[in-house]
């Protein structure tokens, strides 16, 4: 009876971290954009129509988490105007010799920017197939809202990261 109750506690306990791995993404995406926890940014369909002479460093980040056999590059480092529309690319390539999908989640650095970090193309939480040896170029678009400008706590504000990271799709 103790091997019975034994093997069902595992069990439960197997089943229950699978079930986490595999919300996992959309939950913290959730998570975020219900407590503008990560640096959750803003979208927008429309780009900015105000450039300011105040420039940003933006530095660009890529990771692959390990559940997925892919590489992932991302964009050179720029300097733009804030409310200056930009577009970049990040690549991924599948190292596998099977199709796999993907699924990438993002954060800006410092937090305190990501409210008027204004993205307006982004291939985050969407599910990216790619096929066995297949490079993609994955563009962002975005920019940093004005209004930046108006809020003080702001002021310091010289660079910003964004980071992107991806993950195995799990249905």
């Amino acid at each position: 009876m103790t091997n019975t109750r034994t093997a069902l506690g595992l069990s439960l306990i197997v089943l229950t971290m699978i079930t986490l791995v595999a919300f996992s993404v959309p939950l913290y995406d959730l998570f975020c954009r219900v407590t503008g926890y990560g640096g959750k940014t803003s979208t927008s369909e429309f780009l900015s129509s105000s450039i300011l002479e105040r420039d940003i460093n933006l530095k660009f980040n890529a990771d692959v988490n390990d559940s997925i056999n892919w590489t992932f590059t991302a964009p050179e480092n720029i300097k733009f105007k804030v409310g200056e529309n930009k577009l970049v690319n990040y690549k991924a390539t599948n190292q596998s010799d099977v199709e796999t999908i993907g699924t990438a989640t993002f954060n800006v650095l410092p937090e305190k920017v990501g409210p008027y970090f204004i993205k307006t193309q982004c291939f985050c939480f969407e599910k990216q197939a790619l096929k066995p040896g297949e490079t993609v170029e994955m563009p962002v678009v975005f920019y940093i809202d004005p209004s930046i400008n108006e809020d003080p706590t702001m002021k310091d504000v010289e660079e910003i990261t964004l980071s992107y990271t991806f993950f195995k799709y799990i249905e």
